[in-house]
């Protein structure tokens, strides 16, 4: 899966757990938490839906990893290559 299919599953992924985010504002450095305002539990859903979609499972100690859409994307393409 190419790093652009990657960044929209995971913006449409996010948009679906946060949906007063603008998709097309979100830059790849937003932070999920500190620039995007999710609280934990929207982080939490945002990867169990990842999870379901990619078949990629992100244990707790990943989250730093994920924690913006190009580290996501970064780290989803490894998973999954």
């Amino acid at each position: 899966m190419s790093p652009e299919e990657l960044r929209a599953i995971f913006i449409e992924q996010l948009v679906s757990v946060a949906p007063d985010l603008e998709p097309d504002v979100i830059g790849d450095d937003d932070h999920l938490q500190d620039d995007l305002e999710l609280d934990s539990m929207d982080v939490l859903n945002l990867m169990s839906a990842l999870q379901k979609k990619l078949g990629v499972a992100v244990p707790e100690a990943d989250l730093p990893q994920v924690a913006t859409p190009a580290k996501a994307v970064q780290y989803f393409g490894q998973a999954m290559s």
